[in-house]
């Protein structure tokens, strides 16, 4: 039997441990994994304040994730909420009290609330014991609603919530609180400054970065799992690889106008200078000072090299803009990088970007349909692409049309 004062001192630890996490998709899946540990239940969701709405960002469930085959996630949604009293989730926004409920489906008339089983009718799941608790910053402010679903014994059958564990939960929550908005404000930052490079360019918008963003994680975890890389490794990459993703090519914003809104082909040599936005977000990032500077100067540099060595800048010293000794080619510029000579996080946000740029309507093309975008993927592994990562997208493509969804371009 597990004592109070460990499970508190156990808390005390996840507060330093989400602390650390700088991005705010993974710090909500964090979150509700942990709280999910903590109380040992069955499945959860986190729902994120805007406005006078809940919007529901990130959900997981035991029950229905062994199901899947191994490696394969349980499917993106995403819907909206208000916060009145009419749902158990609003009821708990609008009133910052944490609620407790031993059986959804026996909630009396007495209360102004009650459950939906829309989602339990569909998959033939079965939500009984809930645990709701409001997501409460320093200043009282509810910006979310962390909800727990089904606790279980050491049998594995349903048990109500302990009340117990309410008062430790509830103050992991306000943790948790902090830590979101701690990560909204990194997200708000990042998305400014491709804001910046929207100006300039408007290929580069919100959507489009959270996409690649999104889609560069989902490879990445899919490659690892199919790789066997601890899960401490994973997590850790996982936070910098989708920061540094969504400033892949601000860079963009120190190329002339005259060259990065010209409507048509470029010529050879303004396409030398557009070649040269690889170098200048990299240059960003050239003062160390964290995990993400090196990521994201990595990204930046190398997301437009091919795995056959004909991508750009290549070997090159970013800071000269000359070839590296030994790397000139005849008419003097670098050669490209070729095959693992790439960054690894290069070659997964170099497909992750490709993918969405084809698969999406642009100012100067239409979108192209799915058979025609991986039949061009699958005809570039070897070429354009990593081949492992080809076969690792390709096997995924599910995860990849979920997060198309979760970030549509009229959202901006």
């Amino acid at each position: 039997m597990v004592s109070q004062e460990d499970k508190l001192r156990r808390i005390i630890d996840l507060g330093y441990e989400i602390s650390q996490i700088k991005d705010i998709d993974l710090l909500l899946e964090k979150i509700l994994l942990e709280a999910r540990g903590f109380t040992n239940c069955d499945a959860g969701s986190i729902y994120v304040r805007e406005g006078d709405q809940l919007i529901f960002r990130y959900a997981q469930n035991d029950t229905m994730q062994k199901r899947l085959p191994p490696g394969k996630k349980l499917p993106f949604t995403t819907f909206k909420v208000p916060i009145s009293n009419t749902s158990i989730a609003g009821y708990v926004a609008a009133n910052g009290s944490i609620l407790n409920i031993a059986d959804v489906y026996e909630v009396g008339s007495s209360f102004p609330f009650s459950f939906n089983r829309s989602y339990d009718e569909v998959t033939g799941y079965r939500t009984c014991s809930m645990l709701t608790i409001p997501l409460q910053n320093f200043r009282g402010d509810v910006i979310g609603i962390l909800q727990l679903i089904n606790a279980m014994d050491i049998d594995s059958s349903t048990i109500p919530f302990a009340r117990d564990d309410e008062e430790i939960i509830l103050y992991f929550a306000n943790n948790a609180a902090n830590a979101i908005e701690r990560a909204k404000m990194t997200r708000e930052i990042i998305l400014r400054m491709n804001k910046m490079a929207e100006l300039r360019d408007p290929k580069e918008t919100g959507p489009h970065v959270n996409r690649v963003a999104a889609y560069s994680v989902a490879l990445y975890e899919a490659w690892a799992f199919k790789n066997m890389v601890p899960q401490t490794e994973i997590d850790k990459n996982r936070d910098v690889l989708r920061m540094s993703a969504m400033l892949h090519d601000v860079g963009k914003v120190a190329i002339s106008d005259n060259i990065l809104k010209k409507p048509g082909r470029f010529t050879p040599e303004e396409f030398q200078v557009m070649k040269l936005h690889t170098l200048f977000g990299a240059n960003l990032f050239s003062d160390i000072y964290s995990d993400f500077d090196e990521s994201a100067a990595i990204v930046a540099f190398s997301h437009h090299e091919r795995w056959d060595g004909n991508g750009y800048p290549g070997h090159i010293d970013p800071l000269t803009q000359k070839a590296l000794p030994g790397y000139e080619k005849d008419d003097g510029l670098a050669m490209g990088k070729r095959g693992e000579e790439i960054p690894f996080f290069g070659r997964i946000v170099a497909l992750a970007d490709v993918y969405d740029a084809l698969s999406c309507k642009r100012c100067y093309k239409e979108a192209w349909n799915e058979n025609e975008v991986l039949d061009t993927i699958r005809g570039e592994a070897g070429k354009q692409f990593d081949p492992e990562l080809v076969e690792v997208f390709l096997d995924n493509i599910d995860t990849f049309r979920q997060l198309e969804m979760l970030y549509p371009d009229h959202a901006e």
